[in-house]
């Protein structure tokens, strides 16, 4: 069952935040786009490359009024202790929800459950609380942040302007598509 335009299921989380620990839950992500980026562990190797790709990115999702939430099944004091022993993590300005019950990782369907892990689930989430954009990556594969920031203009623009879509390896900027019957057969 495909979990896209479906309700983000309630969860309650801690969070290591600006150097506070911070409770988030799913009503937090109401009222704005938001990103829910799962990663395996802290302490890890493809990890802090992902995460530090999205802080250094982090200001362009910001100016679109995106949250950054990101998400491991290790506590809130373990994003506390990684921030402050990698360079990479301390550049994290955005929130790392813990998950060491798991409920977030199988709410969104990303729980390795015989490793306690999550898989590498990336959620553009909308201001109503839907889910948008869904992206599950294996373990050794990391993601891209810039490309990330293209599929959230891309979902906004179309949440913003009903009746028009975008193609393939669109950009701010680029035309467009209005689908109807003249299009069919013509791309």
């Amino acid at each position: 069952m495909s979990i896209i335009n479906s309700q983000i299921k309630p969860f309650a989380s801690k969070a290591f935040h600006n150097g506070q620990f911070i409770d988030v839950t799913d009503q937090t992500l109401l009222g704005k786009w938001s990103v829910v980026f799962f990663y395996p562990a802290d302490f890890t190797f493809v990890c802090p490359t992902e995460l530090g790709d999205l802080a250094d990115l982090y200001p362009e999702f910001q100016k679109l009024g995106v949250e950054i939430y990101s998400v491991s099944t290790d506590t809130h004091f373990t994003h506390k202790a990684w921030h402050d022993t990698s360079d990479t993590i301390k550049k994290i300005q955005y929130p790392m929800l813990a998950d060491p019950t798991h409920l977030i990782s199988r709410n969104f369907g990303v729980l390795i459950e015989e490793a306690g892990l999550a898989d590498r689930g990336t959620f553009v989430i909308d201001p109503e609380g839907k889910i948008q954009i869904v992206e599950i990556n294996a373990g050794g594969v990391g993601r891209d942040a810039a490309e990330l920031l293209r599929k959230v203009k891309a979902a906004q623009y179309v949440a913003a302007h009903p009746g028009e879509v975008c193609p393939a390896k669109w950009k701010e900027g680029d035309a467009t598509l209005a689908p109807s019957l003249d299009l069919v057969g013509k791309i």
